[in-house]
Order: structure tokens, then sequence, then C-alpha cells
């Protein structure tokens, strides 16, 4: 799909500092793809010739190990998707799937790297973005490295509720096998967990997928002490 980058309401704090001419050669250099929930949008190990934005959508982040793979993070729209992997060698290093429907644009490396030279204000909020999300990856590793079982759901739960849905009530965006991926865990050992904490009431299980938080300073106790 041809983009409309001047009318676009879905750009990226980044793409709102280029000049008039620069949204010109964005928009010629960008293309607008929609993916079904499932679908691979970065393959690991494939060549890296685009910068992906996510425009709308959730995706996971996830690289082969030794054994299987691992979710490795939890992408929110409006990000963009791979850029240390696309700027640091020629071969994507991890993957990512789309866990909802989702929209990216696939910008052209060469016109974004164009970008970050000549623009100084567009190269620092770039900076920022890989900053905020290394600082992010690495308080998030340490506390799950850190923590027993029930706080490391814990943390997730308050993360889907505080940064992915800005809500108390809302729909797993992984199934019970990826949260136990996510957090190092059996499938059966979260599963109890979840069962655990909606004994207890502090959170309802109205389904299988959605979840309503009941009592989330408990939760955070939980994170905190688990």
């Amino acid at each position: 799909m041809k983009p409309d980058c001047k009318l676009c309401n879905l750009k990226s704090p980044a793409a709102e500092l280029l000049n008039p001419d620069e949204i010109d050669t964005l928009e010629r250099n960008c293309a607008q793809v929609k993916f079904t929930k499932g679908e691979v949008i970065i393959r690991e190990g494939t060549f890296a010739t685009n910068i992906v934005y996510l425009r709308y959508g959730m995706v996971k982040i996830h690289m082969k190990g030794p054994i299987s793979e691992k979710i490795l993070r939890i992408n929110k729209a409006p990000s963009y998707l791979g850029l240390p992997t696309t700027f640091g060698d020629k071969i994507n290093h991890y993957s990512a799937s789309a866990i909802t429907d989702a929209e990216v644009c696939f910008i052209s490396l060469d016109a974004f790297k164009n970008f970050i030279f000549a623009n100084g204000n567009f190269a620092y909020e770039i900076i920022m973005d890989l900053c905020r999300t290394e600082l992010s990856d690495f308080q998030r590793f340490t506390n799950l490295s850190q923590k027993q079982l029930p706080g490391r759901i814990a943390e997730l739960l308050l993360c889907f509720s505080n940064h992915l849905f800005k809500s108390d009530s809302f729909e797993l965006p992984l199934t019970i096998t990826e949260m136990g991926n996510f957090v190092s865990a059996s499938r059966e050992s979260v599963s109890r967990q979840l069962s655990e904490l909606n004994r207890l009431k502090i959170i309802e299980l109205t389904t299988e997928k959605k979840i309503k938080i009941i009592r989330k300073e408990m939760l955070y106790k939980i994170s905190i002490n688990g």
C-alpha cells in the first residue's frame, strides 16, 4: 500500500522532526503492509534491507536458542523493530511476529540512514529510543533473573496492564505457553500461578484469555517481594 506520510497521524516522534522534503523522500521510500495475528514480520537469519516501523498492533520479538526459541520482548505500536540488528549487521538476528493484527511501514534503509546523517534532531530521537529500549530490557532481564515465579508472573501482568493496554481488564496477548517462555517457566507452572491469583481474588479470570486485575496493590507487593 502506498503511504501518505504527510497526513499520517501515526508517525513516530522521530519522523515528526523530518522537514517537508524529507517527508516526501520518506513517502517515496516506504511501503505499508498489513499482517494478521501469527504472521512473521521479520525472520531471523534473513537479509536486512529495510527499517520496520510498527504503526499499530503488537508483536513479539523472539530469537532461536540452543534448544528452542526465546521471547525477548513485546513491542506495542508505535515503535521501530529491528534497529540494532539492521544497523549492526546485514542479517536479522531475531524474528518479529504479530501477536495481534498489525500494520507496518517498510522504510528503505538507505533513505533512513540519509535522514540520520542530514537531520540531527531525527538522529537524536532515534538514539533516545534505542537507549530507552535498552534500559528497559536491562531492568526486565535483571528482575526476571532474581525473582521467584510468583514475582515474575505478577510483573508480567503489571506490564500488560500498565504499558501494553493501560487498563486493568485485558485479553492476554500471549498464550500460556508463550508466557512461560517469556518468564522461563513451564506452561503448567504459569497456569498454576494464574489459578492461585484467581483463587486469592487478586485477579479474575473471566475466560481463558481475559483477565481483570482486582487487587492491584497486592499484585505490586508480589512483584516486589517475588
